[in-house]
């Protein structure tokens, strides 16, 4: 017999009662609203494709009903007006909004309370940190995540979930807290790709998004990106024996060099000048509550040229066009979703480096787990798409989520 919404949202509060102390996956829950929320859904007739499913948020986005902090001690206690474009649609599609989950400062790189779920000695990722680690505790099915640079596969890749950052633009960014324009993508982590699309397709309005299909025997383009030389000898093996799996099991890899040489750099530069641009009004006027590893990023940003700014732009602009040249018939890029297993220590984030050239792109890209490393912790494998080839890329993703474990 099918779990009523109250049941389903009573389990979810069991799991983050039982575990979160430890985690700190959570900035706020509110079980009264939840039980509230679930109560009026199973009193009525079925909402949507989300209906009685109870959804973690990453707090950098805005919710009426519950504070909205961004991470930042500027922001404690603030109760925005409205819920973010995704979350109200989530809701209207019948889904129970849980709790708000942790994210680092503005969804930068500064590393906040929450721990990895298997290992509390080691990063969960960030800075959708929250959310991957909630997913991974089974606390949620799945969670809205963020992703600027590797906010998303990052974190999912490292914490044994899947984690889908859409095309640049599918998941509206309204009320969601903003710091780089050209890079900010909003997206999910959840426990499978069919989990991710669903709440993509429910939160975009987007049913298409359902209707993956299945896909048999893909062409993989197998790519090392400009950024190899960041990968862990473990890591880097660990990527080797997932893509010789994926070819015994039927796939058709071939390999793809992705000749950016200066996308890096021009990724470095859009992020640094346009965050310094997003958050005036915080360094304006309470600068001293900034992390300072933050306002040096900033101050960086606001000292740079605009002329630097364009060129990056530009460039940034000609690669997406010339990589529908380079894709030809490859059904995906296969490349590492992180440079190896979630790092130790709760100082740093972990390497952005196998996600930055992704993001910029704006396609899409989605992470399945693949096996452990020689650390007993997760590793990802990441699928990638051109720009609005979404339905495609989860098609391919779900085909590698189902042959390479």
């Amino acid at each position: 017999m099918k779990s009523t919404a109250l049941e389903t949202v009573e389990a979810a509060l069991a799991a983050i009662q039982a575990r979160d102390q430890e985690l700190h996956a959570w900035q706020a829950v509110d079980a009264d609203f939840a039980r509230r929320q679930a109560r009026a859904l199973d009193a009525g007739p079925p909402r949507g494709l989300l209906h009685g499913i109870p959804v973690g948020v990453k707090d950098i986005f805005d919710t009426a009903d519950l504070p909205t902090e961004y991470g930042s001690p500027i922001y404690k206690g603030h109760r925005p007006a409205a819920d973010a474009a995704c979350v109200a649609a989530a809701r209207a599609a019948g889904a129970v909004i849980l709790g708000k989950t942790v994210t680092t400062e503005f969804a930068t790189m500064v590393p906040a309370a929450t721990v990895h779920p298997k290992n509390p000695k080691h990063t969960p990722g960030g800075s959708s940190s929250g959310s991957a680690a909630a997913v991974a505790a089974g606390m949620v099915r799945f969670a809205f995540g963020t992703q600027t640079v590797g906010s998303i596969i990052r974190p999912a890749a490292y914490c044994g979930v899947v984690g889908y950052k859409p095309s640049f633009g599918t998941l509206s960014r309204s009320g969601m807290k903003m710091g780089c324009d050209t890079l900010d993508t909003a997206g999910v982590i959840a426990r499978s790709v069919e989990d991710a699309a669903l709440l993509v397709a429910g939160s975009a309005m987007r049913p298409d998004l359902l209707e993956i299909g299945d896909f048999k025997n893909p062409e993989l383009g197998l790519c090392r990106s400009p950024n190899w030389r960041h990968m862990s000898p473990q890591g880097a093996a660990a990527f080797e024996a997932a893509a010789k799996r994926l070819a015994d099991k039927g796939a058709r890899l071939v390999d793809f060099e992705l000749d950016f040489q200066e996308l890096d750099a021009a990724a470095s530069t859009i992020l640094v000048y346009e965050m310094a641009r997003a958050l005036a009004y915080e360094i304006t006027n309470h600068r001293e509550r900034v992390s300072p590893m933050l306002l040096e990023r900033v101050d960086s940003g606001a000292a740079m040229p605009y002329e630097q700014y364009a060129k990056a732009v530009a460039y940034a602009t000609d690669c997406r066009r010339r990589l529908r040249d380079l894709t030809g018939d490859v059904d995906a890029i296969l490349t590492p979703s992180a440079t190896g297993e979630a790092p130790l220590g709760l100082g740093s984030t972990g390497n952005t480096a196998m996600n930055r050239l992704w993001t910029l792109l704006h396609g899409p890209c989605v992470t399945v787990p693949a096996g452990n490393g020689p650390g007993g912790l997760p590793l990802g494998v990441q699928l990638v798409g051109l720009s609005g080839s979404d339905a495609k890329t989860l098609a391919v993703a779900r085909w590698v989520e189902h042959v390479v474990n």
